[in-house]
């Protein structure tokens, strides 16, 4: 049977680090053995012919040899086992070219041929090597005798004992094992930190989850309606999934790069960065509305998440349109449930004239309201917000009133755009003035001059402070209080955007007597006169 590896990638881990360990150390410890053997050999070898050499020097050997035939008790014997025992050698051997025996550690060998080849040392050469003899295997070295004329008349032969070059080596043997086991003691230490790290940082995953997992963040990211932007530690973008691109306008050339040099400089760019903080921030990119929420990470990175909120934006849009409409509605409503009591009161007292009257003085003042704003603003969308507005005001105790100055023609691009512009001018500037003063007033100017549509609004207000005119017109900057799931500050930053988007701009000022001015220039926004013609505005007052 197949063996079942751990399912867990640090156990495999350690598994696998433990037998290359182990494996290693096994290898190394070899390694190091094969060669200890052989130079264990080689100084055998070299110690057996430096005996050799030093015997054959002796200076009466060779002539002992030549004087008479190989005896137990000649003097090459005792010339050759005092050589023996004084160097601990195995055996010294003197042999005459016939290879004759003329000493021998058993004497009863002498006389009889050696056991092994004594050819190389009779033709005048040193020779080491292990050979089998009949004092069993040794480590040994031949070298030529020579007379005295130089001629070789035999040849020393000396031996190491094998065993004693195993003993060598099997002595060395523990503390080779010991330093083998504390280096695979270390290694395997050394796993098993790595191991319990990898633990850690995997927190228990199995290795076949992995794959899966990676899969599903995949399909997780890429499927979403939310972006998804990580960054590292230092800032650089690590992970952007495809709703974040289309939402950031960014392409996939972003991966690695800072986040700064990937985004334009604003306010997008600083709250991903978290140099803004907070929870469900606000930021207006491309003219989509996005909600920004930041999260850091255990390795010192960040994960942002971005939310299109541009169509909850707009619906919220026309529900404060809507919502001012019934305000304005319900406003007309109480002025006229008013009126009609004043009406039935008058004929109940059968003040007759005193009822026409009033009831002309009513319709009459109703109609010069619509009438004033329908001779300046010939846009139906634009003079009927003004209309609608003039009603919120009147309730609110703030009048409305349209400049003498104001001439909008009929030939608006886009009505909406403009309304947009307006309506959230108007708001502000109501908010502005109806909590200060009693004899409060907005004033809206609409011109056109060529093609490009100029909008002031003023009011007589507290103003703006010089050291915020800008600042009013950033993304989430409101000096109202926001209401439950309703953020603000995004008005005037809409408003300076598509003022932008048309090329023109927006900006705040100081009004002549108090108060605050906006401004809105917002070129080519009308559609411009065909040569020739005159325009239909001037000639219908």
């Amino acid at each position: 049977m197949r063996p079942r590896l751990p399912r867990r990638v640090f156990a495999q881990a350690l598994s696998v680090q433990l037998l290359i360990t182990t494996g290693v150390t096994a290898l190394t410890a070899g390694l190091f053995l094969a060669p200890l053997g052989a130079q264990l050999d080689e100084q055998a070898e070299r110690r057996a012919l430096a005996i050799a050499e030093a015997a054959a020097a002796q200076p009466g050997l060779a002539h002992d040899i030549l004087a008479g035939p190989p005896s137990p008790d000649g003097p090459v014997q005792t010339a050759a086992e005092r050589i023996r025992l004084a160097t601990d050698a195995s055996y010294v051997v003197v042999v005459d070219t016939r290879g004759i025996r003329y000493s021998h550690t058993t004497p009863a060998e002498i006389g009889r041929h050696v056991s092994t080849d004594p050819g190389p040392a009779l033709a005048g050469r040193e020779w080491t090597g292990i050979e089998n003899g009949t004092l069993g295997r040794s480590a040994r070295g031949k070298v030529p005798l020579r007379g005295p004329e130089g001629a070789i008349v035999g040849a020393v032969s000396v031996g190491i004992a094998y065993d004693d070059v195993r003993d060598i080596l099997l002595h060395a043997l523990p503390s080779i094992l010991t330093n083998a086991g504390a280096a695979l003691a270390v290694g395997a230490l050394a796993a098993l930190a790595v191991s319990w790290r990898l633990r850690k940082r995997t927190r228990g995953i199995a290795l076949s989850e992995i794959s899966a997992l990676l899969d599903e963040r995949e399909a997780i990211l890429h499927g979403i309606r939310e972006g998804v932007v990580a960054l590292d530690r230092k800032g650089r973008v690590r992970l952007i999934n495809d709703e974040a691109r289309r939402l950031l306008g960014i392409g996939p050339d972003a991966l690695g790069r800072p986040l700064d040099a990937a985004l334009p400089p604003g306010r997008t760019t600083d709250v991903l960065a978290g140099r803004v903080t907070g929870t469900d921030l606000l930021t207006v990119r491309d003219g989509r509305v996005l909600v920004v929420n930041r999260m850091d990470t255990t390795d010192g990175g960040t994960v942002a998440t971005l939310r299109d909120r541009t169509e909850l934006e707009q619906l919220g849009r026309e529900l404060d349109g809507t919502r001012g409409l019934t305000e304005a509605l319900r406003a007309q409503d109480h002025e006229h449930a008013n009126r009609l009591h004043t009406l039935v009161g008058l004929l109940e007292l059968e003040m007759y004239q005193e009822a026409v009257d009033f009831v002309a003085e009513v319709t009459g003042a109703h109609r010069a309201t619509a009438e004033q704003v329908t001779e300046r603003v010939h846009e139906p969308l634009v003079s009927a917000l003004l209309v609608g507005k003039s009603a919120v005001a009147a309730e609110r105790g703030v009048a409305l009133r349209v400049s003498e100055e104001s001439d909008l023609p009929g030939r608006v691009v886009e009505p909406g755009d403009l309304v947009t512009v307006l309506g959230n001018l108007v708001d502000n500037a109501l908010d502005a003035t109806g909590r200060y003063r009693p004899d409060a007033f907005v004033e809206v100017g609409i011109r056109a001059e060529g093609t490009t549509a100029v909008v002031t609004v003023s009011d007589n207000g507290p103003g703006v402070p010089e050291e915020v005119r800008e600042l009013v017109f950033a993304d989430g900057w409101s000096t109202k209080e926001a209401a439950p799931n309703r953020p603000r500050g995004l008005g005037l930053s809409l408003v300076r955007r598509l003022a932008e988007r048309y090329g023109g701009s927006a900006r705040a000022g100081e009004r002549d007597g108090g108060g605050a001015v906006f401004t809105v220039d917002l070129p080519d926004a009308l559609h411009p006169l065909a040569p020739g013609t005159r325009s239909l505005e001037g000639v219908s007052r």
